[in-house]
């Protein structure tokens, strides 16, 4: 992509609407615009993260064994009725009748809808377990959205569903999120740290937030220090096994975290030394819960059982904040000047400036070093703006891109052009070929935010990015 043929309605001021980092950041480069109260439209350099986000989050969710579907954001009442949850959710709800006077409700969340989906087609044990999950927009009517994309009403999301045999059975798929989830986060360059959370709405007795130490968290959390040098790496788990899953489980979960709807003091001072208590704020970018048969029963979800006779299913279901994580991750990943993108979700892999536009050599090397980054596999986003050098470097420090190129009469002169490392600040000189090697070492099949599973390698979900 050519920056001149590009829509990147980038600001100059800080938006006075805007009170939080990402929000002003995400306006400020062009990534979203306000359509209403918590509302957004998202611009192509949004769009393009928001989508990276999705990528990944679908590739984890397939490697955990889980099946992708597409529910609608308009469901009946009736099915909520079923349930009992149309009248107690309350006012953030979106409710309406279509034409011919039937209640409909814009979707907050889908525990209803994918029970009707599993009762119609789903009649023996001996089809689970299953876990059916999406990613769709879903509407909660704030009331008082802010912080931009981190509380809208409109926001995009991952909800998946288990259903299983047996309690037991159901604790294993919520281990099973826990895992798939960890290296979900990490992937985007991500420390999202498991925490006991209120159950809300959802309902059930066992639920973790997953939550990411930000100042402008709208949780407080309370912490042992010790989890916070957690690490999933690259390690290689079988979703298939207990006991591997529920080690991790324990691994990530048995220091005391919480959020402080759930904190007890006297239990953080018994179990965690001073030296080791930590509070802040956390955004919540996932949640995880189990709730047995709390919809299959009243739903009449059951499956016939070995005996031969009808079982209610246990259900969990595992949100996380697709929309919501863009924010977040700006929210952790930041300086003065701008965005700085993890590798695992930039927009794009390098920016390319030209500091002499309409220089025939500066010119030709731009193009050439495009092609080459293009023929990694690599998205590269080519300034080739006739702009001043400072408005182009501001421009590249502002929407965040971890790597830039720079190309000018002077260096080519050396044969050198410069690599800089929009985290460190670091540049240094090198020849074109050498500095487009460096690029193929860093977005290489091993690299820990970009590893990805095999049966996805050679499709993506959005190959017309």
């Amino acid at each position: 992509m050519r920056l001149s043929r590009y829509f990147l309605p980038v600001l100059k001021e800080n938006p006075a609407e805007a009170q939080i980092v990402s929000h002003r950041l995400m306006l400020r480069a062009g990534m979203i615009k306000q359509a209403t109260a918590g509302i957004y439209s998202w611009l192509p350099l949004g769009f393009k993260v928001l989508r990276k986000i999705e990528n990944i989050v679908h590739e984890e969710q397939i490697r955990a064994g889980h099946n992708p579907i597409l529910m609608p954001v308009l469901q009946s009442a009736d099915l909520w009725r079923e349930s009992g949850r149309y009248d107690d959710y309350g006012k953030e709800m979106l409710r309406m009748q279509d034409r011919h006077g039937r209640d409909m409700l814009y979707t907050p969340t889908a525990e209803e809808l994918v029970t009707d989906i599993f009762r119609a087609h789903v009649g023996s044990y001996k089809d689970l377990p299953m876990t059916l999950y999406q990613i769709q927009w879903k509407f909660r009517d704030e009331v008082r959205p802010r912080f931009g994309v981190m509380r809208g009403r409109e926001f995009l999301m991952k909800d998946g569903y288990n259903f299983d045999l047996t309690k037991e059975d159901a604790l294993h798929a919520y281990n099973r999120h826990l895992v798939s989830y960890l290296r979900t986060y990490e992937r985007m360059g991500l420390q999202a740290i498991p925490m006991r959370a209120d159950s809300g709405p959802i309902g059930g007795d066992d639920t973790h937030e997953f939550l990411v130490l930000a100042e402008t968290g709208e949780s407080g959390v309370f912490y042992d220090s010790e989890i916070t040098d957690l690490k999933f790496g690259d390690r290689e788990i079988d979703y298939d096994s207990v006991d591997q899953c529920q080690s991790v489980l324990e691994e990530f979960t048995s220091r005391y975290a919480r959020t402080d709807d759930t904190h007890e003091e006297s239990v953080f001072h018994e179990r965690v030394p001073e030296e080791r208590r930590r509070e802040g704020r956390g955004i919540e970018v996932g949640q995880i819960f189990y709730f047995g048969t709390k919809y299959s029963e009243p739903m009449g979800a059951t499956v016939q059982g070995p005996d031969g006779k009808p079982v209610p299913v246990h259900m969990g279901s595992h949100g996380i904040g697709v929309s919501r994580l863009v924010g977040a991750i700006i929210e952790a990943s930041h300086d003065d000047k701008g965005i700085i993108w993890p590798e695992g979700v930039t927009p794009f892999h390098v920016g390319i400036v030209n500091l002499k536009q309409g220089d025939e050599k500066a010119d030709e090397a731009c193009e050439a070093l495009y092609k080459s980054v293009e023929a990694l596999g690599l998205e590269p986003l080519y300034d080739d703006r006739d702009e001043r050098a400072g408005g182009k470097f501001a421009t590249m420090d502002l929407i965040g891109l971890p790597w830039r190129i720079t190309v000018g009469p002077r260096g080519l002169k050396n044969g050198v052009v410069e690599l800089t490392s929009r985290r460190t600040g670091e540049s240094e000189e090198l020849p074109p070929e050498q500095a487009i090697a460096k690029l193929a070492a860093i977005y290489g099949p091993h690299h820990p935010h970009l590893d990805r599973p095999e049966p996805m390698a050679k499709r993506s979900f959005h190959t017309w990015m």
